[in-house]
């Protein structure tokens, strides 16, 4: 007898609703695809009620004191930490990294709530000095209104937290549209944050297609900001949609990241970095170490360690604690990379995997083999984005060939170099183009506090997270204030006008 799949509706105006002859549609688990859950399949329709809803809420919003607005933000901290082990559950089965990875998901959204909730209390302006007597010049920071936050599945609460929190603290309302793939972990986001205190219409939820609702977000004038994570092509269109309302668009895309590896290095260091990188909730992260430059005097040796550990390594049930890397989220995923995969081997040397796993549980879900692949740079491999455990091993002679072959690449989201020589370290953190660089570390593993971000096809100039979050979603409102009693012109030559 097959279980009843939970149904879950849109979240309009703080009711759940399920229109009338609304489409479904059903999210599956990647290690055995049974279903996780049933969902409306929103329209255009959807879209203008949410963000009619988001629009009314606004003023209300926009009034409430920041301060207040923060501990809203608290309460929904402190719901989710103690949702966090069936969150984080709910994570793996939907998604299907690791547990670990799962609750880590659900803890960075924690951690960055909690950052943001504190923003309630700074949100900082500037004071200057006048250039007239009897005046005071300052900044404020105010909302910008209705934000649509369109969010990917590899990260399905850590993703749109950082976007929600940091646009609700700073007074807007958010329209939140998630990857179709992962729309439970949305919805139970959203619970929360109902439960939280958050008033009717400040937070609305449509689960649906980027074609109809997207666009619909995109579209509507009402939409001042777009907040979009996801790839390079359809962020360019959301650009373009965009611009056509002058609106705000952030941008959030790409990477191709790299990890050098100089002959100075701790191996034993680089290997469980590089593990973690490259393997790492299935390379399915934009920041995940998809290339390794590898200076020629380790080459072989560092090589010979890596696939010998991944001899080692468990592909299987994400839900199980001894498991390193679990299924690809989907079946269009799984074809994506295995069809990079066979682009590798006629480019490349295959050094380890290189293929579908099968037989027993893994006939039911979306299993890969952790693939390595020795390349020189240039192929597609090395240079575009595979989004999966496929890791390109590249050797150069030294330092500077490392560091032209990891900026040779459309992309500049994250990187690393591994190395005990600190003049090298200091030179790389100026020489690599990224916008975020790790010594002694994988490419992944950011840190709430600071920005996130990219250049180049990773992004348009944004940042993410850290006191930088804020600016994505406010204006800056000049000030001046002048308390002489006389009309003062500034700027104005006071020797011609007398």
């Amino acid at each position: 007898m097959t279980s009843k799949v939970d149904e879950f509706g849109l979240f309009i105006g703080g009711k759940w609703i399920t229109p009338s002859g609304a489409r479904r549609f059903e999210t599956v688990n990647p290690t055995n695809r049974e279903p996780v859950g049933s969902f409306v399949s929103g329209t255009e329709k959807d879209a203008r009620n949410a963000v009619g809803a988001a629009q009314r809420a606004f003023r209300g919003w926009k009034e409430t004191p920041a301060p207040k607005r923060g501990e809203i933000l608290l309460e929904v901290a402190r719901r989710m930490r103690q949702a966090k082990p069936e969150l984080g559950r709910t994570v793996t089965r939907e998604m299907g990294k690791v547990l670990s990875e799962g609750l880590g998901d659900v803890q960075e959204s924690i951690d960055f709530i909690e950052y943001m909730a504190g923003e309630g209390r700074r949100l900082f302006g500037e004071t200057v000095p006048s250039e007239l007597r009897s005046k005071f010049c300052l900044t404020v920071r105010q909302p910008k209104g209705v934000v649509a936050c369109i969010t990917p599945w590899n990260f399905p609460t850590a993703i749109p937290n950082w976007k929600i929190a940091a646009a609700l603290v700073t007074g807007n309302t958010v329209v939140f549209k998630p990857a179709s793939a992962t729309a439970r972990c949305a919805a139970e986001v959203v619970k929360i944050y109902e439960e939280a205190g958050v008033p009717p219409g400040v937070l609305n939820l449509v689960t649906g297609s980027g074609g109809q609702v997207g666009n619909a977000l995109i579209d509507d004038p009402h939409v001042r900001t777009v907040s979009f994570t996801g790839g390079v092509s359809t962020g360019r269109e959301v650009y373009v949609r965009g611009a056509q309302g002058l609106k705000m668009v952030h941008l959030e895309l790409g990477g191709k990241n790299p990890v050098i590896l100089l002959e100075d290095a701790d191996l034993g260091l680089a290997l469980d970095g590089v593990l973690f990188g490259a393997f790492g909730t299935a390379g399915q992260r934009c920041t995940a170490t998809s290339r390794l430059i590898v200076q020629a005097t380790i080459f072989d040796r560092f090589l010979g360690m890596l696939t010998d550990r991944l001899g080692r390594f468990t592909v299987g049930d994400p839900l199980d604690p001894k498991t390193g890397m679990g299924p690809v989220a989907s079946a269009d995923q799984e074809q994506k990379i295995l069809e990079y995969i066979e682009i590798g081997k006629k480019e490349a040397t295959l050094r380890y995997g290189g293929k579908k796993l099968t037989g027993g549980a893994y006939d039911r879900g979306f299993f890969i083999e952790p693939t390595i692949f020795e390349t020189k740079h240039g192929t597609r491999i090395s240079k575009e984005e595979i989004f999966g455990p496929v890791l390109s091993v590249i050797k150069v002679a030294d330092y500077d060939e490392a560091v032209r072959v990891a900026n040779d690449v459309e992309y500049g989201l994250s990187s690393a170099i591994y190395t005990r020589d600190v003049n090298r370290a200091f030179r790389a953190i100026q020489d690599l183009e990224a916008g975020i660089t790790y010594i002694n570390a994988p490419t992944i593993g950011a840190e709430v506090q600071l920005p996130f971000g990219g250049i180049k096809n990773t992004g348009n100039g944004g940042r993410e997270a850290g006191s930088a979050a804020v600016e994505e979603f406010t204006e800056i409102k000049s000030v001046f204030v002048d308390f002489s009693s006389k009309l003062q012109k500034a700027q104005i030559d006071s020797e011609t006008a007398a």
